[in-house]
C-alpha cells in the first residue's frame, strides 16, 4: 500500500509555552456524523463487541453511526478515505494499533478527527493520550464530547518508494528482525509467536552498522542493537522506548541502542519498561524534526506493520492529526 509521495523535513519550529500551546491545540466540535470501522480480529475478536457497545452509545448520545469492516488492510483505507470525502464529521475505529496506523493514512493532514474505541491487544496510542481503556462505552463518551486535539505525526519513505504516516513509533533493527521472523511464521498465533521469534533472533544476534544522518547536518555511523524513532513514547504494549517523546512538540525522539552481548540484553531489556535504559551508557537519544537512516537488509516498521526496507527518509510532520480526546 503506497498512501503517497515522501515527506520534505519541516522547518524546526520555535519553543512553546506549553500550557497555552496546548490550549491553542483543543478545539471542541459538534459531531452529527461518524464512520466506525473495525477489525473484527483485533484483540481476538474483542474489537466486534466493543464497536457494537460504542456505536449503542454514541447513537445514544444523537449521534449517527454508520458502521463497515475493510476485507483487508488496504481496503480499510480505501472506505475511510471514501468516508472523508463524504464528509463524515469523524473516523472512529474499534482496534488496536494496527487499527489506527491504517485511520491514520486516511486521516492525517485532512483535518477530519480520528476516535478510537481501543480493543488491540498493545493499545500505545491509547495509552499515549489517555483514552479508555477496556471500556468502549466511555471511549464512545470521549469522541461524542468533541474535544479535538492537533498532535504530530511522522511519515517515512522507504528504499521502495512506499510512504506511509505513523503516530507512535517507528522500530528498526533488532525490533524489526523479529517481526520479520514473526510474519513468516505460520505457528504459534498471537503473542506467543512473537515471543518465540524473539528467543530465535537472540540465539542469532548480531551487531548491525547503522548510518543516520540527524536534521541534514550530524551523521552518526556506529554498529547497534536497535534504532526506534518516537512520535509517542511507547510501543509493544507499553514499552517506554522513548520516554521523552512529545506528540506535540513538532519533533521526533530517537533512541539508539548500542551493540551488545546476549546475555547483557536480556538483562538490559526489561529497563525499557520503566524508561529508564536511556540512562544507560549504551544508549544515546536526540531529537530532531528528520532524519535519513541506513541499515543493509533491514526493515523499518511503523506502528507494529511492514513499513519497508532501509535506507528511509523520515520527518515529522506537525499537528497533522486530528484527534478527539478526553478533557
Amino acid at each position: 500500500m503506497r498512501p503517497g509521495p515522501g515527506p520534505e523535513p519541516e522547518p524546526r519550529e520555535p519553543e512553546r509555552e506549553p500550557e497555552r500551546e496546548r490550549e491553542r491545540e483543543r478545539e471542541r466540535r459538534t459531531l452529527g456524523t461518524v464512520l466506525l470501522l473495525t477489525n473484527p480480529q483485533a484483540g481476538a475478536g474483542k474489537a466486534a463487541q466493543a464497536a457494537g457497545v460504542a456505536a449503542g452509545r454514541l447513537r445514544e448520545r444523537g449521534i449517527e453511526v454508520r458502521t463497515a469492516a475493510g476485507t483487508d488492510p488496504a481496503d480499510a483505507v480505501r472506505i475511510a478515505r471514501e468516508a472523508v470525502a463524504e464528509g463524515v464529521d469523524a473516523v472512529v475505529v474499534a482496534g488496536g494499533d494496527g487499527m489506527i496506523a491504517l485511520a491514520v493514512q486516511a486521516l492525517a493532514r485532512t483535518g477530519v478527527p480520528l476516535g478510537v474505541v481501543p480493543s488491540g491487544t498493545g493499545n500505545d496510542l491509547a495509552r499515549a493520550f489517555g483514552l479508555p481503556l477496556g471500556d468502549p462505552r466511555a471511549a464512545a463518551d470521549v469522541i461524542a464530547a468533541g474535544l479535538v486535539r492537533q498532535v504530530d505525526t511522522g511519515r517515512i519513505v522507504t528504499a521502495d518508494g512506499a510512504g506511509r504516516y505513523f503516530a507512535s513509533v517507528l522500530a528498526i533493527g533488532f525490533d524489526s528482525l523479529v517481526s520479520d521472523r514473526a510474519n513468516r511464521m505460520s505457528w504459534p498465533r498471537g503473542r506467543m509467536k512473537y515471543n518465540l521469534a524473539m528467543l530465535r533472533e537472540l540465539a542469532g544476534l548480531r551487531p548491525l552498522p547503522f548510518r543516520l544522518v540527524l536534521d541534514g547536518r550530524e551523521t552518526v555511523e556506529r554498529r547497534l542493537t536497535l534504532a526506534s524513532v518516537g512520535n509517542t513514547r511507547s510501543y509493544g504494549g507499553g514499552m517506554l522506548i522513548c520516554p521523552d517523546a512529545d506528540p506535540g512538540d513538532g519533533r521526533l525522539d530517537v533512541t539508539l541502542v548500542d551493540a551488545m552481548p546476549r546475555a547483557k540484553l536480556v538483562r538490559f531489556f526489561p529497563t525499557v519498561f520503566k524508561g529508564t535504559h536511556v540512562r544507560h551508557s549504551a544508549v544515546a537519544t536526540h531529537r530532531v524534526t528528520a532524519l535519513r537512516i541506513e541499515s543493509p537488509g533491514i526493515n523499518a516498521y511503523a506502528d507494529g506493520d511492514l513499513a519497508g526496507p532501509l535506507p528511509a527518509d523520515i520527518a515529522v510532520v506537525p499537528r497533522s492529526l486530528s484527534l478527539l480526546v478526553p478533557s
